[in-house]
């Protein structure tokens, strides 16, 4: 059996403009692959240029500014295939590529191919840290953003929502998850498999929650790696 954290494997994040992933446009993208032993061999970045106002609240999280953006962005359309094409090649080639919280960052650059008439990757086999501490360390108390599982695995993230660093730090959050928890050392297209199925059930146990303690009406999806509705507004 190939264990997927002892390969070459790489991972992707994006930041963007808001938080629903149907309407957030990219504002910056990076890929980073390592090598079995975990050295970094390649990385990606791109600062697009997007069609829409930069909030300030994202400019906040991130640090890119609408000036910065339009002065040394790239053009929307050209990011979104940029990106895909080397996701797609990473894919292709059996590379697994960790994505913390994977539905919001697939479903951003699904998106955005969806506007720009661009051919998105399809997102196999993937990884997601946040589900796996969801499923391995079901009961833990307290936040599971990035940040705050990367203090509780002492991994450095001393740049934080910058999305090369964040995607370097999912890398490795990935791995101290498989160190840690040997349920998750095995093929990493078997690990894309069940993750699915762990996604829809922490989606519906959160749902049952809201509903008995806050919103009757809560909905939310289980969908993963990405949503299936897009919105190319």
């Amino acid at each position: 059996m190939d264990n997927w954290h002892e390969l070459p494997r790489a991972a992707f994040d994006l930041e963007t403009t808001g938080r629903d992933p149907h309407q957030a446009r990219i504002v910056t993208a990076s890929v980073v692959v390592v090598d079995g032993g975990g050295s970094v061999i390649a990385s990606h970045e791109w600062l697009a240029r997007p069609e829409i106002e930069i909030p300030a609240e994202a400019t906040a999280v991130h640090g890119i500014s609408n000036r910065q953006a339009r002065r040394s962005g790239m053009v929307p359309h050209r990011v979104a295939a940029q990106v895909s094409t080397v996701l797609a090649g990473l894919f292709d080639a059996g590379t697994p590529v960790m994505a913390f919280n994977a539905p919001y960052d697939f479903t951003v650059l699904n998106a955005e191919c969806a506007r720009y008439g661009v051919i998105p990757p399809v997102a196999s086999p993937v990884i997601d840290p946040f589900v796996l501490n969801k499923e391995v360390h079901r009961f833990r108390k307290g936040k599971r953003t990035l940040v705050a599982l990367c203090e509780e695995y002492l991994v450095d993230l001393s740049e934080a929502h910058t999305s090369a660093a964040d995607a370097l730090a999912t890398i490795r959050l990935a791995d101290c998850l498989a160190d840690k928890f040997p349920q998750l050392q095995t093929d990493a297209a078997a690990l894309h498999e069940s993750q699915i199925g762990w996604c829809r059930e922490q989606a519906a146990s959160f749902q049952d929650y809201l509903r008995r303690t806050r919103d009757p009406e809560a909905v939310i999806s289980g969908e993963w790696p990405a949503h299936a509705e897009l919105v190319a507004a």
